[in-house]
């Protein structure tokens, strides 16, 4: 009896036990006999042993033939499944099939549980379950694009979590190159700023562009975060790639009160870009044309005649730029009317070459009067006190 079945398809008893060496010893031959006899199956495995656990990922490991090395052709040894249940279905589905003692289930979501089990299969075709294991993967670990989420929607609770966490550096950049501090400087946080600042954050980072958090907040019109900003040691004097301050982009935001406070905080009216060398002033000809800022800026004492790196002027560039009320403003306030630009060419002629109708007839009056004056000056001081005694 001992020839035939030490002789079968499955090899040497060795052999048959590296298939299934939870059967017995050498001794064990009557049960080797009842498994080849279908009397006896697989013994059941133990579940799946947890390892690592992370917010996507979980380690399961085994060790099914810990009693008996594996010998022979891979063929021979017993195949190890990997289960998942589906959470509806109550079915279960393969996701791992191989020999080896650990597999890493990836891809899952953060804050899951997951059912898993073991399948043993032996060469023969025959195979049996572990119990389950249930185990839930991990809480995402916090980033620095929650961290941005929770400013953007002006989450203090959330922002302090962040940061008290350990995790997030303060002074990430979003997608955009903007850190938090930038992002909640331009929307007008000002909970969420004080927050920043007292985390570490640093007041003076740039963005790809080279502006800082005390610009977007000039620009927004933020006059509480800007005031704030300044105690904590934001400049005046950063520019960004294009060579502009804080103030030209106040300018450009068009806040009468936060560039009022800015002048007087020792802003410099004048102070020209290092691309274009323009002021403050010639921003409002070329970008907005707002006569209430142009009108402060210019009770500031800028300039109204001042020239940028190709000789152009306020007023040039703001009848380039059909800003009709500008134009008038400029006027009224002593700017050149006869300057020419580097090609030769007056105002009119910039007006009439650029189809700006409505500037040609205002420039054609201003040039009437100042006929009117040429050829009728005002009367001396002298006569005009004569012809009030009579």
């Amino acid at each position: 009896m001992k020839s035939n079945y030490r002789n079968t398809s499955l090899g040497c008893l060795p052999c048959f036990l590296t298939v299934c060496p939870e059967i017995g010893t050498h001794s064990c031959e009557n049960n080797i006999l009842k498994y080849f006899l279908g009397k006896h199956t697989i013994p059941k495995p133990h579940p799946p042993v947890v390892g690592e656990v992370t917010h996507h990922s979980i380690q399961l490991s085994w060790d099914l033939e810990n009693t008996a090395k594996r010998k022979g052709p891979q063929e021979q040894w017993l195949k190890i499944s990997i289960e998942e249940e589906d959470p509806k279905l109550h079915t279960y589905g393969t996701i791992y099939t191989g020999y080896a003692r650990q597999h890493v289930v990836e891809g899952l979501e953060p804050r899951t549980t997951y059912r898993f089990r073991l399948k043993v299969t032996s060469p023969t075709g025959e195979c049996t379950y572990s119990p389950a294991v249930s185990v839930s993967t991990t809480r995402e670990p916090m980033s620095g694009e929650q961290l941005h989420r929770a400013v953007s929607m002006n989450d203090v609770e959330a922002v302090l979590n962040i940061l008290q966490g350990g995790h997030v550096k303060v002074d990430v950049p979003d997608k955009l190159g903007f850190t938090a501090l930038m992002v909640a400087s331009q929307k007008g946080y000002d909970g969420l700023v004080k927050i920043l600042v007292q985390n570490g954050t640093d007041v003076n980072q740039k963005n790809g562009s080279g502006k800082d958090s005390l610009m977007l907040a000039c620009f927004a019109g933020h006059l509480d975060i800007i005031k704030y900003l300044r105690e904590q040691g934001a400049s005046w004097e950063v520019r960004d790639l294009g060579g502009c301050t804080a103030l030209h982009w106040a300018v450009d935001g068009g806040h009468c009160e936060v560039i009022e406070w800015m002048i007087n905080d020792g802003c410099q009216v004048d102070t020209k870009d290092t691309c274009l060398e323009w002021t403050p002033l010639m921003r409002v000809s070329a970008v907005t044309g707002n006569k209430d800022v142009a009108s402060l800026l210019i009770e500031a004492g800028a300039d109204v005649n001042v020239k940028d790196k190709d000789g152009k002027t306020p007023l040039m560039v703001a009848v380039l730029n059909n800003h009709e009320e500008l134009i008038q403003l400029l006027l009224d306030k002593g700017a050149d009317s006869t300057v020419k630009n580097e090609y030769g060419k007056g105002l009119l002629e910039m007006a009439r070459g650029f189809h700006r109708h409505s500037v040609v007839i205002l420039l054609e009056e201003n040039k009437r009067k100042l006929n009117e004056n040429a050829n009728f000056p005002p009367p001396a001081l002298g006569s005009q006190a004569r012809e009030v005694t009579k």
